[in-house]
């Protein structure tokens, strides 16, 4: 019954790309998916955050319907169809899988025996940070690139020395104020947010997700600065005060 239900989907695919189908949906490309794909996957977050089940059930199936119209293009084209995706994926898993599937060793570090087999893979054209996508939001590829590094070793040794770190460059950022070099500001603010990045990983902590909670906390709190006054009319000593009010507020339900 599963396997009629997915066949179902595909074959709607076909009929909106075919003949008689959907006109806008026929003349979709892979690159016009792109921002489809992302606002979909946002959405996917988004439930998964709130919990909302039938929100995330919502999301996936909005999502496996954009992979499977993508697939649908690529067959069109002669490329592979998502049989072949399918079957790929299924065997590369296996693959990267020796400890679950080809009694490989089972207290060899997950993460690094990962590494190790896609560096195979690859056959010497392989590095470290390699495939990061060029797209991918700067705060997650900072902390995947950290992570990732990590694991080789390139680290510090503990949260104390990353702290030194992190006033090491709030100083440079000083000294480059004080010079006026906009460039030089540039990248030591960069430098900051990077070594935040990695505080952040050294407490097991995804930094987007955090950003995204705490992003999310503001605009709950100024709505509510919002509701009780006109911003633009209001001085910034009341807008903090109803700020402190509706924090305290929070911290009373928990």
């Amino acid at each position: 019954k599963k396997m009629e239900s997915f066949k179902r989907l595909v074959e709607l695919v076909e009929t909106l790309r075919g003949e008689n189908g959907c006109p806008w949906d026929k003349k979709q490309t892979e690159k016009s998916f792109k921002t489809f794909l992302l606002e979909e996957v946002y959405e996917l977050i988004e439930a998964i955050e709130e919990d909302n089940i039938y929100g995330l059930k919502e999301e996936l199936g909005d999502l496996l319907f954009h992979i499977l119209f993508i697939a649908q293009i690529s067959r069109e084209r002669g490329r592979f169809d998502i049989v072949d995706v399918i079957d790929f994926v299924y065997e590369k898993m296996r693959k990267r899988h020796p400890h679950v599937f080809h009694n490989g060793d089972r207290d060899k570090p997950v993460e690094r025996m990962w590494e190790e087999i896609k560096k195979e893979e690859k056959r010497g054209g392989y590095s470290l940070l390699s495939n990061i996508p060029k797209e991918m939001p700067a705060l997650l590829k900072a902390y995947i690139i950290s992570k990732k590094v990590a694991r080789v070793g390139f680290d510090w040794e503990n949260i104390e020395d990353v702290y030194k770190k992190l006033q090491e460059e709030l100083s440079e950022l000083k000294k480059a104020e004080e010079s006026g070099n906009e460039e030089e500001i540039r990248e030591e603010i960069g430098d900051i947010l990077f070594t935040i990045v990695n505080i952040s990983r050294f407490y097991r902590i995804d930094p987007e997700d955090a950003l995204r909670s705490s992003s999310e906390k503001f605009i709950r709190r100024f709505n509510y600065v919002e509701r009780q006054i006109n911003p633009s009319d209001s001085s910034l000593a009341t807008m903090d005060r109803l700020w402190e009010e509706v924090k305290s507020k929070e911290k009373k339900r928990g």
